[in-house]
């Protein structure tokens, strides 16, 4: 099956380029033209093998979840012209994400069972089991590196390190509340939990504006909620939609991303795996059949519906 690996356009008018872990960025002064690649990353490392369909799963996803939240903040949207590309308006980024957990699960549940009590500078009680529902959500955000692994952060020291201005923080930790619950709400609909998230947000204009992807499985876990007490109750592990078997694979074949660890070898056994687990995501999360776009001549298609689209798209 092919995949977008990358992609490596030149528009007229275009004042820059960023290459994320699995976005392309192409800058035009205030504006912006996102390609969600079919690329993959855990542990902070892009993963050998692209991932078919994955980049349309996460950018259709991201637009109805930005759509359904433009009410609670808003969002650097302008358009979604083509399956795999978002145009929208050139933020400055804070340098911090915010993370928000409602269960104990993930890194936070490792964190736990290696014996810390304190995440990001949040007490959890003792005896808690893995996938338990936290007292209250809470909010343990990370840097946000340039490069290589972004880091737990404490708020107290995102304020003394100056990373954000208190009066901003204090909004982001609203917002971030905000859309947790929104998300929590349309996660429900669908027969979902939403575990846990993280929101990335920037300035526009000096105003605080959500930025990045919401609620995808790049940036979400979600449990399936029919069955989950019962799961809980008898100690097995809970039905989920997210990245985070991809994680668990790559665990399982020794590797976290530290230093002098190989990526292991990724199969089309694999690779189709998580394709169709990023398909059934969509599937779920929306109630609509996935319509699978050919990759015949798709960057071609990609760089069409950006040159014809990046100058007019509306507010």
């Amino acid at each position: 099956m092919e995949a977008i690996k990358e992609t490596n356009f030149s528009f007229a008018g275009q004042t820059g380029f960023y290459r994320g872990k699995v976005r392309d960025v192409y800058y035009f002064d205030d504006r912006i033209a996102v390609v969600a690649t079919d690329r993959i990353s855990a542990f902070d490392v892009v993963l050998p093998r692209a991932i078919p369909y994955k980049g349309q799963v996460l950018n259709q996803i991201a637009g109805l979840n930005l759509k359904a939240t433009a009410d609670v903040v808003p969002n650097w949207v302008l358009s979604t012209p083509d399956p795999n590309v978002t145009i929208g308006y050139r933020c400055e980024p804070f340098k911090v994400e915010m993370v928000i957990r409602g269960y104990l699960a993930g890194h936070a549940w490792r964190e736990y069972k290696a014996g810390k009590r304190t995440l990001c500078g949040v007490s959890l009680p003792d005896g808690l089991r893995e996938n338990d529902k936290l007292p209250s959500p809470i909010i343990t955000p990370t840097t946000k590196a340039d490069e290589g692994h972004d880091e737990d952060i404490s708020r107290e020291d995102i304020l003394a390190k100056g990373l954000v201005s208190e009066q901003d923080y204090i909004n982001l930790e609203h917002y971030t509340r905000a859309l947790y619950e929104r998300g929590t709400e349309l996660a429900r609909e669908r027969g979902l939990i939403l575990v846990d998230t993280k929101y990335e947000f920037g300035k526009y204009n000096g105003e605080v504006f959500l930025i990045d992807e919401i609620h995808t499985p790049d940036s979400s876990r979600y449990f399936y909620s029919e069955g989950y007490q019962e799961r809980q109750q008898k100690g097995e592990p809970q039905r989920q939609l997210s990245k985070e078997f991809v994680r668990q694979w790559l665990i399982e074949h020794g590797f976290q991303g530290k230093e002098g660890q190989q990526v292991p070898q990724m199969t089309d056994a694999v690779v189709n795996n998580i394709s169709e687990r990023y398909i059934e995501l969509y599937e779920v999360f929306t109630g609509h059949k996935f319509e699978k776009e050919p990759y015949d001549s798709v960057l071609k298609r990609i760089e069409q519906h950006i040159t014809d689209n990046i100058f007019t798209a509306k507010n």
